[in-house]
């Protein structure tokens, strides 16, 4: 008889999905025989269907109603599901599961949206919290754990790294894209990832603070560094002013901007082109930490402690009151050029070759 699969229904944001597959290699140490299923967003399958250690992938739209999924998951049972959104439609489908055991988010008999007592580490520090919101934002700032550390202790598993991995054809494209540019020398080669979308301006460089940092960064290496302009179609405008103001200044770099429009896949890869990665709390620094790319990481409203590093990069975090308050309009003032330049020439000294 075939062991039932494992199910883990995480659809959302992309950077926690992708940080969420460190818990991967413990659950097939811990259940060797158990494959694995993954339930996601249609817009995070790629995240997760390259993962060695997932066996499949069910893409979901999130605005389909509950039946259009609880038919993806009709007639199979489950060895232990876990539950991971709070969403009240992902947790009514959890609670309709056919499972030997259920770790996460569902819904009660009441409607009451709750979560399982193995996974009040994390769920008691968001939405779902079981102590009410003030509680929940105090724990959020007191918490010293990283996400696959906490996670592994919470499943009953050995905490593993997340890990991303790339088509060869996303790897040529992004190897045809330093050739054009003739990206080969000078190194180091960074990218700059110091937007965050549209969501959270308290995430993000300034323009003028990120044209500061990569000109300190030019000057302290003599000129020989090149920056890569990184992110999203929010950050298209954002981009093209960045790339204006660095190749025109008083102190010009060279600067090639990626775009803006590019697949998860192929934003992925070049992301793995670089030798160091200066980047907001996004998508693209857990993209980094999943291929194994130094980063350099500044924090304004969000969690510095929950993001692992692995020993290769360094974290700026804001010294203002609000940090780690989830406030879109928290205080980045102590977030200075300076602070950031200073990681980047540690992280870049401390990887030798680079120095």
């Amino acid at each position: 008889m075939s062991t039932a699969p494992n199910l883990i229904i995480k659809t959302g944001a992309l950077g926690d999905v992708l940080r969420t597959t460190s818990i991967l290699p413990g659950l097939r140490e811990h259940h060797p025989d158990a494959p694995v299923v993954w339930l996601t967003a249609h817009g995070a399958v790629d995240l997760v269907r390259t993962h060695p250690l997932c066996d499949e992938v069910i893409g979901v739209n999130l605005t389909d109603d509950l039946a259009v999924w609880e038919s993806a998951l009709a007639g199979r049972r489950f060895a232990r599901a876990f539950s991971l959104d709070d969403e009240r439609n992902l947790c009514r489908l959890a609670s309709g599961l056919d499972c030997e055991r259920l770790s996460g988010a569902f819904e009660g008999a009441d409607g009451t949206l709750a979560y399982t007592d193995d996974v009040a580490p994390w769920f008691d520090m968001g939405l779902l919290s079981r102590h009410g919101q003030q509680a929940a934002d105090r724990l959020k700032i007191t918490n010293r754990e990283s996400h696959p550390a906490l996670f592994a202790r919470m499943l009953g598993i050995t905490p593993g790294r997340s890990e991303l991995v790339l088509p060869r054809e996303a790897l040529d494209r992004a190897a045809a894209f330093a050739a054009e540019h003739r990206l080969e020398e000078p190194r180091p080669l960074i990218g700059l990832n110091t937007g965050a979308g549209g969501r959270w301006e308290s995430k993000q460089l300034t323009v003028e603070t990120t044209v500061e940092l990569a000109v300190r960064i030019g000057r302290a290496r003599g000129g020989r560094v090149v920056f890569l302009l990184l992110g999203g179609p929010e950050e298209s405008e954002r981009n093209r002013r960045l790339a204006r103001e660095l190749s025109a200044g008083e102190s010009p770099v060279r600067v090639v901007d990626t775009g803006c429009d590019n697949g998860l896949l192929d934003f992925a890869a070049l992301v793995d082109l670089c030798d160091l990665l200066v980047t907001s709390d996004s998508l693209a620094l857990h993209m980094a930490v999943a291929r194994r790319v130094a980063c350099v990481c500044f924090f304004a409203p969000t969690s510095a402690a929950e993001i692992e590093l692995y020993g290769s990069g360094e974290k700026v975090v804001s010294t203002a009151a609000d940090v780690c308050s989830y406030r879109p309009d928290a205080d980045r003032s102590t977030l200075s050029a300076e602070r950031i330049a200073a990681a980047v020439g540690r992280v870049l000294t401390a990887r030798g070759s680079l120095s």
